[in-house]
């Protein structure tokens, strides 16, 4: 290895009488300016600044929902298309280009438990309490049709949620087992279960299509292959898990919602440990979704919050929240990774930027220029300890800066505690245990 120093005889600076001249070391390139770096830091604390003061990530609400919203779906042909199910049984269309509703149903008698587009955009489908699975036209029925399902299928008990194949015309539903369906059959495939107790939540991988995980009520995920008909692994946390999402881009990596606050990413080989335990919220999480690029993901909170996590960092880089937002129930982000839509128990979705302070429209090339020069000064000088202050700034509600406060008090006094016990204790009698395998109970294969 070759490294390369700069080498200077200290002779050369050193003054024999106090009148002799001090040489200063100098690049006469009129290109570079002397004082270049002080120049740039000016400019990146400047850029920091601008962009919390430009950081305005709520564009608008659509209300239209007279219960709380409690699932929604991304149309995968359409970027200006979503879909919410609500908690009267209730389905609407939104068009987001003019952002309202373009077509109501009236799906299900209670709840709307979960729902999912096909792969190719031309229908829908939708479980709900009253323990049936309904597939629905995504077009509007013509004059004089009336609004019912293409297939309805009534099955034993309440299924819970339901994800549709990336590629085949096949769906899973989950309830009290995991079923696989054929869209033409009225009976499932084949029937997934390990243990007995209510599944929450199902998700097929976006990549390795045959690949499906489950978070179940008794404190479990659970994968499974489709080819085998079989349950691959579990693995067991300390507190219950919510719902699950697949990165995009990286087949084995999945990210977890918790109920203990926090969100685990974990590659599915090595299920011993997460790969990051992400810790920001301050109540149960209950939903995730991943960008389309595959580098960060959104959660959704009953602590009234919606905070954006890079994918190999423990704490979020942004969180928004508005006074009138309630508990935040479900969570996506649009194809395009510009937005993020949030649905809430006081019936309104809201649609969010994923960076706060983008410029929305056409850029001009001198504007682009500048944003691009700005973004790179900010990005080298992230780590100075003014630019880094105001660029992590943020305000939050007082229930929830005083909610993490109090957490860091009692995470301080755990450790205090720890520590106590491990220096009266005989050596080597108390193991240290990391904090990504602290909320691993057990990997059962």
């Amino acid at each position: 290895m070759r490294v390369k120093v700069l080498s200077r005889n200290p002779d050369d600076y050193v003054r024999e009488t106090k009148l002799d001249l001090q040489r200063v070391p100098r690049n006469y390139d009129p290109a570079l300016h002397p004082f270049e770096v002080p120049r740039e830091y000016t400019r990146a604390l400047n850029a920091t600044k601008l962009e919390r003061v430009f950081a305005k990530p709520f564009l608008s609400s659509l209300d239209g929902h007279r219960d709380g919203v409690n699932c929604m779906a991304k149309h995968p042909k359409s970027l200006s298309t979503v879909l919410s199910g609500a908690c009267d049984g209730e389905v609407k269309i939104w068009n987001l280009t003019k952002r309202q509703c373009i077509r109501t149903i009236q799906a299900h008698e209670g709840f709307v438990r979960g729902m999912c587009a096909r792969f190719c955009g031309t229908s829908f489908f939708t479980v709900g309490d009253d323990k049936t699975v309904k597939q629905w036209k995504m077009e509007s029925p013509q004059h004089g049709e009336e609004e019912e399902p293409i297939h309805t299928i009534l099955g034993k008990t309440v299924y819970t949620g339901i994800d549709h194949h990336w590629k085949e015309a096949v769906f899973a539903t989950c309830g009290h087992q995991v079923d696989i369906w054929d869209e033409q059959r009225t009976s499932p495939m084949c029937s997934l279960t390990w243990g007995f107790d209510s599944i929450s939540s199902v998700k097929f991988n976006p990549i390795e299509t045959y690949l499906l995980g489950s978070c179940a009520s008794d404190r479990n995920i659970v994968l499974y292959d489709m080819r085998k008909s079989t349950p691959l692994k579990k693995v067991i946390l300390n507190m219950r898990t919510n719902t699950l999402c697949w990165n995009p881009m990286e087949a084995f990596v999945f990210t977890a919602a918790n109920e203990d606050y926090n969100l685990y990413t974990f590659d599915m080989r090595f299920l011993e440990s997460p790969v990051m335990v992400h810790m920001d919220h301050v109540s149960a999480v209950l939903d995730v979704d991943y960008s389309p690029t595959g580098k960060e993901f959104v959660s959704a909170s009953f602590d009234k919050s919606v905070r954006i996590f890079p994918v190999g960092k423990g704490h979020s880089r942004e969180v928004y929240h508005t006074k009138r937002m309630q508990h935040v129930i479900t969570v996506k982000w649009t194809s395009d990774s510009k937005y993020i839509l949030c649905g809430s128990d006081e019936m309104n979705i809201r649609l969010w930027k994923a960076n706060a302070s983008e410029k929305l429209g056409v850029l001009a090339p001198r504007e682009k220029a500048a944003m691009n020069y700005n973004q790179k000064l900010k990005e080298k000088f992230q780590y100075h300890p003014q630019i880094r202050r105001i660029a992590q700034h943020r305000h939050l509600p007082k229930s929830i800066f005083c909610q993490i406060k109090e957490q860091r008090i009692m995470r301080e006094a755990r450790r205090r505690k720890e520590l106590n016990r491990r220096k009266h204790s005989k050596p080597g009698s108390m193991p240290f245990v990391s904090e990504r395998k602290k909320h691993i109970v057990a990997v059962v294969k």
